[in-house]
């Protein structure tokens, strides 16, 4: 069977976004995080579809008319969800014989840290209800989206610190994990990450918090150039790694550092994980987290060397971070042939 895990920069049909409402983690600051959200959407749509699920969505349609959001790139789809963070329980799309197959693996809240059970039913409820075209299929493991990273041509990367974190798949050791995820995305090889973590992140130092794979055998990496900063001896082990790494292909990857945000912390002054690695890629174009931080700009320049051809967007992402999370974690690319 020909199984190939396309890149996230390939063509999309739309993007899933789940839409914060007052049983969510959010409820707090419902009216700042609705703000980000609302952008979000007028912004996508400018470019592709937004598959949006809402336990209201009265009054999703509501708001957006009132925001003068034209719905006609608006899908939206009434579910209940525990939370927002589509990018780690919506579906993964592989290419089987070229054709999308969406794989629905386990979400477990990173790791039985949250409650997870109705956004675990997300993905199947979409098929059930009509919104994709192809087969649902559902896969024994626990696994989130925003905990690999792919470049469409063999290559998987990952850390260890979530993959194998003892409340994920604690009965695969690392060569049974890589094994089944060879198989299940059609991989050449897997690189593993054994360094690098954000502070104030609850998935275990995802992969799309820290680096992201680019075309041309280009990688973008958050830095730390602080020396004082808790983070720097960690990050600067990770870079380490990264300067071993090579494509599938055996070619030396282009390394691209990203600028170190002004820590933000919470009102417990617990820090808070803001970085520029957690951007979406959508047809045309880059929305990259800002956080009204005096290295945006560098943040955005530098991201525009690996994607000259598209649009570089930012987006104020500072209320995303008070729920750990950034941009990418509340989104979930929906690749061509997906939709219905």
């Amino acid at each position: 069977m020909n199984i190939r895990f396309p890149a996230e920069w390939e063509k999309q049909d739309g993007v899933l976004i789940a839409w914060p409402h007052p049983a969510t983690d959010w409820n707090e600051q419902l009216n700042e995080v609705l703000d980000v959200y609302t952008e979000l959407i007028r912004t996508i749509i400018r470019f592709e579809k937004v598959l949006l699920v809402a336990p209201d969505p009265e009054a999703v349609t509501a708001h957006l008319l009132s925001e003068g959001i034209l719905l006609s790139n608006v899908i939206i789809c009434p579910t209940f969800t525990n939370d927002t963070w589509t990018r780690d329980f919506g579906p993964i799309t592989v290419l089987e014989e070229n054709q999308p197959l969406l794989l629905d693996f386990g979400f477990n809240g990173w790791g039985l840290k949250f409650s997870s059970d109705l956004d675990n039913q997300v993905t199947r409820k979409l098929k059930e209800n009509g919104f994709f075209q192809p087969e649902v299929k559902t896969i024994g493991l626990i696994l989130e989206g925003g905990s690999i990273e792919t470049d469409g041509c063999g290559t998987l990367l990952t850390t260890s610190r979530c993959l194998l974190s003892p409340n994920r798949n604690p009965h695969l050791n690392r060569e049974e994990l890589t094994s089944a995820l060879v198989n299940i995305f059609g991989l050449q090889q897997i690189i593993w990450l054994e360094h690098g973590h954000l502070e104030g992140d609850d998935t275990d130092a995802h992969i799309d918090t820290l680096v992201r794979l680019c075309p041309n055998n280009t990688i973008l990496y958050t830095d730390c150039n602080n020396p004082n900063d808790p983070h720097y001896i960690d990050i600067k082990l990770m870079e380490n790694e990264l300067k071993t790494l090579k494509s599938s292909t055996g070619v030396p990857y282009r390394l691209l550092p990203l600028p170190w945000p002004e820590a933000r912390y919470d009102s417990s002054g617990n820090r808070l994980p803001a970085g520029y690695a957690n951007y979406l890629l959508i047809n045309d174009a880059v929305l990259v987290p800002t956080y009204k931080d005096r290295s945006d700009n560098e943040a955005l320049k530098t991201i525009a060397m690996a994607f000259p051809e598209r649009e570089i967007i930012g987006i104020n992402c500072l209320p995303l971070i008070e729920q750990h999370g950034s941009l990418h974690c509340i989104t979930m690319q929906l690749p061509s042939g997906v939709l219905k």
